[in-house]
């Protein structure tokens, strides 16, 4: 999904609903980006922050323990959500009034309703273990 969204060195991300931290500190560690994980539960912050420390990544990589609705994305990027759909959809007037042109949205799963994706792809981790297979939805900020 970063590659998909073209992140590039330098570059601000945003994981609205980061949980562990997971998609945060791979854009740092694996893409040189600086990343905003932004999650509203405490015990999932320490541990997105634990690994954050253990990676060395607190110079690229913060974890906002707070709601996703009041937090600034105007230096964003690429913004990350792995929502499900009725949640992009009470976060989409917030994207589309704080997100510059040009700005990359990736939506893990769920579309988000009334946006047109640039691109979407279908991938399965490991359909012979019987893994789902996931979708994921690419639209760019006009």
């Amino acid at each position: 999904m970063l590659v998909m969204a073209e992140l590039k060195p330098g570059e601000v991300f945003f994981d609205l609903g980061a949980g562990d931290g997971r998609a945060a500190v791979m854009a740092a560690k694996e893409f040189s980006a600086r990343s905003v994980g932004v999650e509203l539960r405490e015990d999932l912050v320490k541990k997105a922050l634990a690994t954050v420390y253990e990676e060395g990544l607190q110079d690229r990589v913060t974890i906002v323990n707070s709601d996703l609705f009041k937090v600034d994305l105007a230096s964003a990027d690429v913004v990350f959500l792995y929502l499900t759909t009725s949640a992009n959809e009470k976060v989409r007037p917030k994207l589309e009034s704080e997100l510059k042109p040009g700005v990359r949205v990736v939506s893990h799963d769920y579309e988000i309703i009334g946006w047109k994706p640039v691109k979407v792809e279908n991938f399965c981790e490991n359909q012979s273990l019987g893994y789902p297979s996931h979708t994921i939805y690419l639209y760019k900020k006009t």
